[in-house]
C-alpha cells in the first residue's frame, strides 16, 4: 500500500515527531512537497505532505495559523511538516492549537533532518508500492491465464474474483449471465442484465460503473470483443474502487477474454463451413452423407426431431409503415413496450441479433443448433422443444411487441425488418419438405407484416387472412366491378344476392327467406348476375371465385 503519515513517522532516519492530529495519520499520502509561500493552495492537488519552515508566515499569531490550517485543510493537505531549528526553536503553540482544531496532523521536523530525506522516503516508497503493485499484476495474469487454459471462463472468473476480493460475472451477446464466481454472486449479476444491454448500444469497446457507496457494492461493466458488437460482457463487483493490482487483474481478464471469444469467433466460422455442408446434403436428400460430416459437432441435432427456420430482413419502405399505421388504428391499445422488448428491437442487422440470441439460448442449454448464413438470409437447425427454438419464439415476440407500442417508429428501419418462417418437427429424411415449409411461412409472415409464422398454425387457420394482398384485392374489385355498378343503377340488389345464395350453398329457398324474396325474383338476379358477368354459377370454380372475392372485397 502507498505510504502513509504513520509510516514517515515510524521511519527511523526521519526522526519525525506528532504534535497534532495523531488519530489521523493512517492516511496516504500521494506527494511531499515544498512550499513557503503564504497561501500556497493553488498548488495544491490534495494528498500532500506539505514541509514549511514558516518563513514568510507569522507562524505565533493564532488567528492568522487558524486561517491558514484552514485553507490547507479544505485544498486535501493530509499533513503538515514544520522544520524546528530554522526560523523557530520549536513548533509555535498558534502552529499546533490550529491544527488541532482543523484536525490536521502536524509533524515535528528536526534541524538535522533536510526536506530532501522526506521527499526521497516518500517517493521512494510510492516506488515501492507501484513495484508491488505490478509485481502483483503479473502475478495475477500468471494465474487467470493459467485458470483460463485450465478452467476456462469459469476458472478465469474464479481466480479474478479472488483477485479483486470481490465477485465476476460473464454474459453472453444478448445479456444473459454464463457463468459467475463465487456461485451467490448470481443473483447480484442477473440484476445488472438492463444495464448490460445499455452498454450493449454503445461503440465498443465500451465501459460503465454502476452501484456506489449507497449501494451493496460497486460494479465496473466491460464489453468483451473486437467487433463492432460485442460478444459478451464482464461484471466485476467491489466494495470499493480497485487499486493498482486489481486494475492489472481486470484489465488481465478482459484480454483473456477478448481472446478467446476471437479465437471462439474463428472456431464458430469453421463450424458455420461445416453446418453449411450439412444442410446442404440433407436439402440434397443425403441424409446418410450429411449425419457422417456432422459427427459430434451436430450429430445429436440429427439424432431428434428438429425445425428449420428460415429468417430474412426485410426493407420497411414508408408506404409499408402507412398501411401497418392505418391498419392498427382500429386495433386495442398496446401497453408500452418493456425493456426487454426495446432491447430485442435492436437497430442493427437483425439476422445477426437472431443469430446471437439462438446460439447463446443453446449454448447455455447446451444443446445444438446449426445456423448458416445465406446472403440476406440465415437458415436455422433447431431441436424441436429445445432453447434455441424457444429463444427465437421469444424474440420474434418481443419485436411484435415492440413495434406494436411505438406507433411513430419501425424498428430496424435502417436495415430492415425481420421475419421468419418455422417449419413443422421434421427428421433428417424430410429436411428438403421441411425447408419448403418454413419459406412458405416466411412468405406468409411477409405478406401480413407479421415477425413470424409457423407452418403449423397456417393449417390450423384459415385461409381468408391470406387474401389480405393488394394483388387479390385487384382482381376482386375487377371481378364484382360490373355487378356494383349494375346495383349503383338502383335497378336491382345483385350483390346481396349473390352473397345470401352462395353462403346459403344455392339452396333458393334458403337464400330468398334470408333476402325477403320470393325464390322466383332470386333466380330471376342469379340469371341476371351470368349475364353481366358472362360466367355460369353451375361452374363451382366460378362460384369458389365469386366467394373469395366477395371475402376479399370486405362485402362478407
Amino acid at each position: 500500500m502507498p505510504p502513509t503519515l504513520a509510516s514517515l513517522v515510524h521511519h527511523s532516519a526521519l526522526k519525525l515527531t506528532v504534535r497534532a492530529g495523531e488519530d489521523r495519520l493512517d492516511v496516504p499520502v500521494r506527494w511531499a512537497h515544498v512550499s513557503e509561500l503564504a497561501d500556497p493552495v493553488p498548488y495544491m492537488e490534495g494528498g500532500e505532505l506539505l514541509l514549511i519552515t514558516a518563513l514568510k508566515l507569522d507562524a505565533e499569531d493564532p488567528e492568522a495559523m487558524r486561517r491558514y490550517v484552514r485553507r490547507l485543510a479544505g485544498a486535501g493537505v493530509v499533513g503538515l511538516g514544520f522544520a524546528v531549528g530554522v526560523n523557530y526553536e520549536e513548533t509555535p503553540k498558534a502552529l499546533v492549537d490550529a491544527a488541532d482544531e482543523e484536525g490536521l496532523p502536524l509533524l515535528e521536523v528536526p534541524r538535522r533532518t533536510p526536506f530532501l530525506a522526506i521527499s526521497k522516503a516518500v517517493s521512494a516508497a510510492i516506488a515501492a508500492d507501484q513495484y508491488r503493485a505490478v509485481t502483483a499484476g503479473f502475478a495475477a495474469q500468471r494465474e487467470l491465464t493459467r485458470q483460463a487454459q485450465t478452467g476456462g471462463p469459469e476458472g478465469l472468473l474464479a481466480a479474478l474474483a479472488s483477485q479483486v476480493d470481490g465477485w465476476a460475472a460473464l454474459y453472453d451477446a444478448s445479456g444473459a449471465v454464463v457463468a459467475t464466481a463465487p456461485e451467490w454472486a448470481g443473483r447480484r449479476a442477473a440484476r445488472l442484465t438492463g444495464d448490460v444491454q445499455k452498454l450493449r448500444d454503445r461503440p465498443a469497446p465500451a465501459s460503465s460503473v454502476v452501484g456506489g457507496p449507497e449501494n451493496e457494492d460497486r460494479v465496473e461493466l466491460h464489453t468483451i470483443g473486437t467487433g463492432r458488437r460485442p460478444r459478451a460482457a464482464l461484471a466485476v463487483g467491489t466494495a470499493a474502487a480497485p487499486g493498482t493490482a486489481e486494475r492489472y487483474a481486470v484489465h488481465s481478464a478482459i484480454a483473456l477474454l477478448t481472446l478467446t471469444t476471437e479465437r471462439s469467433r474463428s472456431l464458430q466460422a469453421a463450424e458455420q463451413r461445416v453446418g453449411a455442408a450439412v444442410l446442404r446434403m440433407l436439402l440434397a436428400a443425403e441424409p446418410d452423407h450429411a449425419r457422417a460430416v456432422a459427427g459430434d459437432l451436430y450429430g445429436e441435432l440429427l439424432d431428434a426431431p428438429f425445425r428449420m427456420m428460415v429468417a430474412e430482413r426485410v426493407p420497411v419502405s414508408a408506404s409499408a409503415a402507412l398501411v401497418r399505421a392505418e391498419a392498427r388504428k382500429g386495433a386495442p391499445p398496446v401497453e408500452r413496450p418493456s425493456a426487454a422488448a426495446l432491447a430485442a428491437a435492436d437497430t442493427g442487422d437483425p439476422l445477426a441479433v437472431l443469430a446471437d440470441v439462438v446460439e447463446s439460448a443453446a449454448a447455455r442449454a447446451g444443446e445444438a443448433v446449426l445456423v448458416v448464413p445465406e446472403g440476406e438470409r440465415l437458415v436455422v437447425l433447431a431441436a424441436d422443444g429445445g432453447a434455441a427454438a424457444a429463444a427465437c419464439g421469444e424474440y420474434a415476440a418481443a419485436l411484435e411487441t415492440a413495434r406494436a407500442g411505438i406507433r411513430e417508429k419501425v424498428p430496424g428501419g435502417e436495415e430492415g425488418e425481420l421475419v421468419v418462417g418455422l417449419s413443422a418437427p421434421a427428421g433428417p429424411i424430410a429436411a428438403s419438405a421441411a425447408y419448403k415449409q418454413a419459406e412458405q411461412a416466411l412468405s406468409v409472415a411477409r405478406r401480413r407484416g407479421r415477425v413470424l409464422v409457423e407452418h403449423e398454425r397456417m393449417a390450423a387457420g384459415s385461409v381468408l387472412p391470406l387474401l389480405a394482398d393488394d394483388a387479390v384485392r385487384a382482381f376482386a374489385d375487377g371481378m364484382l366491378r360490373p355487378l356494383y355498378e349494375h346495383d349503383a343503377t338502383g335497378r336491382g340488389d345483385l350483390v346481396a344476392s349473390l352473397r345470401a345464395w352462395l353462403s346459403k350453398h344455392g339452396q333458393w329457398d334458403a337464400a330468398a327467406a334470408d333476402l325477403g324474396v320470393h325464390r322466383h325474383t332470386l333466380r330471376y338476379r342469379m340469371r341476371r348476375v351470368e349475364e353481366i358477368l358472362g360466367r355460369s354459377l353451375d361452374d363451382p370454380d366460378v362460384r369458389m371465385e365469386l366467394w373469395l372475392a366477395l371475402k376479399a372485397s370486405g362485402t362478407e
